[in-house]
């Protein structure tokens, strides 16, 4: 009996080793590198400026090209703004769970959000890029629509 639960006590270890290397299933939130060559744009709202770190995909480098842009962004929920682009980018789709304030994601193929909160979401989104410091982010989208201008810095 012993050599039999020791067996499975070394097989249920294994089996968790391998289980612990393997990617989450709904695609956990890829690391952004921090560099020198990381793409930027700003992100302006009123007298308020934010860079905004592009994620390294086929979306942010579309979304980048169709710079210099300004929208009316209206707001959704009271966590984050919201537009519809002219033109659908690329996607690649993931579930991030954890929005945090700062995020700019593609919903479907032609809904750019910007996110002035944080909260858990189900939903599923494309990552554009990353507000490098949000602070004020709140205060200066502000309730109700927004004019938001995205540059080249």
């Amino acid at each position: 009996m012993t050599d039999t639960m020791s067996a499975t006590a070394r097989r249920l270890a294994a089996l968790l080793l391998i289980l612990a290397t393997l990617p989450a299933a709904h695609a956990a939130e890829p690391k952004m590198t921090q560099s020198a060559d990381e793409p930027r744009i700003v992100m302006t709202a009123g007298t308020s400026r934010f860079t905004v770190a592009l994620d390294d995909n086929a979306a942010a480098a579309a979304f980048a090209k169709m710079l210099p842009v300004t929208f009316e962004m209206s707001d959704l929920n009271r966590n984050e703004k919201k537009v519809r682009l002219p033109r659908g980018l690329p996607t690649r789709v993931v579930r991030p769970g954890m929005i945090r304030a700062g995020d700019v994601m593609l919903w479907g193929d032609d809904t750019l959000v910007v996110f002035y909160e944080t909260f858990e979401s189900p939903y599923s989104y494309t990552r554009i890029g990353r507000i490098e410091n949000p602070s004020g982010l709140a205060r200066m989208l502000g309730p109700g629509d927004v004019r938001v201008s995205f540059s080249r810095p």
